[in-house]
């Protein structure tokens, strides 16, 4: 496959995407490919680490094909989109639980279905070009790919708001919100590879880590935490409309552009996600009730055609403000026969 080099080198497992033209967007072959891989070298006594990188300056995997979702589901077939978010997820939840070390070096964008793959790891390197996001409440779903679950742990309110806004965060946030482990210089990221494959040994990034530029989160937090206190997308919505700061300003502007579904589900989802015992399962699970409908119920077929097909920027969303809890409930509640199998290959 063109799109990605998967090999044997030394003491790792390599997986290096190989579109950057494409800024690295993950396609279903892509994905199966990678599932393939991690399993093959489960059990296998000569991959000590694996590592996950990508070529290009541009990005690390800026997200899903999404342009291959869409033309499935604009003509009716939502079976292909549903397959490919059910095996993408199980590949999510490998990644978390694997039991050997997953190091991933992802500069540039990392967004969506990227995040899925560079940041369940045990070990998450970001340098100076690396902006991470969820930005899914744009083109009408929700943050998944376990991305749901990593908002839910972020520090405070982050959660919602990046979730909800799809704010890139530049590497000091990046480590702030607790998406990355590590910020290393990138012009070092080969010689660190080339040692990992050497030895297998991950704690020589201990050892190349630096403090990262300074972020901007840490010091919003407070205001984040207030603006996003609300427990509904109303709540939110009028916690920032009142706000009189330039954050709150620029925050407004972007909370009206998005999807109301998906950002009411968005906050619900999160909600549910913090308290004892909650996990990768539980996260990616709602997740998948959300995105089986997002085509049908939703709004991610118009979200995609405003956003990357037409992009006349103008989505005509379902709804304009108000979301009904019934609607949150709807999108969120179990599918029975269809729920989410994390053992079952589709």
């Amino acid at each position: 496959m063109n799109d990605i080099n998967i090999r044997k080198t030394g003491r790792a497992g390599r997986i290096t995407l190989t579109r950057p033209k494409a800024l690295n967007a993950l396609s279903y072959d892509m994905c199966l490919a990678i599932e393939a891989a991690v399993d093959d070298w489960r059990e296998d006594p000569g991959v000590a680490v694996i590592v996950l990188d990508a070529e290009g300056e541009k990005a690390f995997c800026a997200g899903g094909d999404v342009a291959q979702l869409y033309e499935t589901g604009q003509s009716g077939d939502y079976a292909f989109a549903r397959r490919f978010w059910a095996d993408e997820y199980r590949l999510n939840n490998k990644l978390h639980g694997y039991p050997k070390p997953v190091i991933s070096f992802m500069q540039g964008f990392t967004m969506g279905g990227g995040v899925g793959l560079g940041c369940h790891g045990s070990h998450r390197v970001v340098g100076k070009t690396s902006k991470i996001a969820m930005p899914e409440c744009g083109i009408g779903l929700v943050p998944d790919v376990g991305g749901s679950l990593l908002l839910a742990q972020a520090p405070g309110r982050l959660g919602e708001y990046l979730g909800t806004t799809g704010a890139r965060m530049g590497p000091g946030d990046v480590l702030h919100a607790g998406f990355a482990d590590y910020f290393i210089t990138e012009t070092e990221w080969p010689a660190l590879i080339a040692q990992l494959e050497e030895n297998g040994d991950p704690f020589i990034l201990d050892k190349a880590a630096t403090p990262p530029p300074a972020g901007e989160l840490a010091d919003l937090q407070t205001e984040i935490d207030h603006l996003f206190a609300g427990e509904t997308l109303n709540a939110v919505i009028a916690a920032v409309t009142t706000a009189k700061s330039d954050f709150a300003a620029e925050t407004l502007k972007i909370l009206r552009r998005g999807s109301p579904l998906s950002m009411a589900c968005t906050l619900e989802m999160l909600r549910r996600l913090r308290g004892p015992g909650i996990g990768m399962i539980p996260a990616l699970q709602q997740e998948y009730r959300y995105t089986w409908r997002a085509m049908e119920h939703g709004d991610f077929i118009e979200g995609v055609r405003a956003a990357i097909i037409d992009k006349d920027r103008s989505p005509k969303w379902q709804h304009h403000g108000d979301v009904p809890q019934s609607d949150v409930d709807a999108m969120l509640a179990p599918l029975g026969d269809n729920d989410l199998n994390l053992e079952e290959n589709t």
